[in-house]
């Protein structure tokens, strides 16, 4: 889908304090094969930060505040509230996005929870930028804190580690540091299946296993042929996405100059970037990446927050984000920067 007046007005990040990926693997929380493999150096645990831990929607809302003091102008007129996430926000049936509006000073927005899993951050771009009027602007946030004993941030799923935190992404009608050129969804519910596996339980407190993706993933290859052609299938939904978002924003691979993936570890991001997009690991959020592990909906308005203010981008470049969640959906959007903090 093409856009021709959506902006994003500002980004803003929260993380706590972080655990050392190697003092895990000496402490036998980490396998050393995955660690070495994924080369994760820390990433940021809610459980380390000093005093008491701050829950999901409270890491949402100090991302937000950051977000909001940046935004200017837009921040007054935010119209919409869309938060989302992957795990527990605290408590059952309760609506988290209400909080988080709530305490950002918008108690009488809009405000929804999007499940999209770690593809919600730009599937939350592309249905803010529908709704937006032409004086309006939308907060869009995520914030997970992955805790045990259901959940083993180390061991969950290969490949990658799960980091704690809150980011934010201000959209705006009238104007910001970047434009909106494009946005595509693919998706393949037949799919879905390679997260659920047997954890469907009528009480979530019958499920006494930490939860095990990998698992999840190995049961379906069995069952629906095997883990080359499944990935196979996700890549070529991921493929469509990607290149229906170039298409429309009449650009090229060859035009982008920075990319935005979701975070995994260095060898499923090496696999994205060189096998499916065929774009060098200097152009991606590895950097990033590997200090934060994956920040659940978070890591592409994490890696575009830190593109920003580390200055790695200015005036004219443009960049790519791609998501990619279970379901399986995957988003795409491509970005211009229109100014500069070089």
């Amino acid at each position: 889908m093409r856009w021709t007046q959506v902006h994003i007005a500002a980004t803003g990040v929260w993380l706590p304090a972080r655990l050392s990926a190697e003092e895990a693997v000496k402490s036998g929380r980490y396998e050393a094969e995955e660690h070495a493999a994924n080369r994760i150096v820390s990433v940021p645990a809610a459980d380390a930060e000093p005093g008491a831990a701050p829950s999901a929607p409270e890491m949402a809302v100090r991302a937000a505040r950051v977000a909001l003091d940046r935004a200017g102008e837009a921040a007054e007129k935010v119209s919409t509230v869309f938060h989302s996430h992957l795990w527990f926000q605290g408590a059952e049936l309760w609506a988290p996005a209400s909080y988080i509006a709530d305490r950002t000073g918008f108690p009488g927005v809009p405000a929804f929870g999007l499940q999209q899993s770690c593809n919600a951050g730009i599937a939350a771009i592309e249905l803010a930028a529908g709704r937006l009027g032409t004086a309006d602007a939308a907060l869009l946030t995520t914030a997970d804190r992955f805790t045990g004993p259901s959940f083993d941030r180390w061991r969950c799923e290969r490949g990658l580690v799960y980091g704690d935190g809150g980011t934010a992404l201000v959209l705006s009608a009238t104007g910001g540091f970047a434009r909106l050129l494009s946005t595509a969804t693919h998706v393949d519910n037949s799919l879905e299946s390679i997260s659920r596996a047997a954890r469907l339980a009528d009480d979530p407190a019958a499920v006494e296993s930490p939860l095990d993706l990998s698992a999840a993933a190995d049961a379906y290859a069995r069952d629906h042929g095997n883990t080359r052609l499944t990935a196979l299938r996700m890549a070529e939904i991921a493929d469509a996405s990607v290149r229906r978002a170039l298409a429309d924003a009449d650009i090229s691979l060859s035009d982008v100059d920075r990319v935005v993936l979701v975070s995994t570890g260095r060898s499923r991001m090496r696999w994205q970037l060189e096998l499916q997009l065929g774009v060098p690991e200097k152009i991606s959020n590895w950097e990033l990446s590997r200090t934060v592990g994956h920040l659940g909906a978070g890591d592409h308005f994490a890696g575009l927050d830190h593109l920003r203010e580390t200055g790695q981008v200015g005036a004219g470049d443009r960049v790519l984000l791609v998501g990619g969640g279970t379901g399986y959906s995957c988003s795409s959007a491509v970005l211009e920067i229109t100014d500069s903090v070089r």
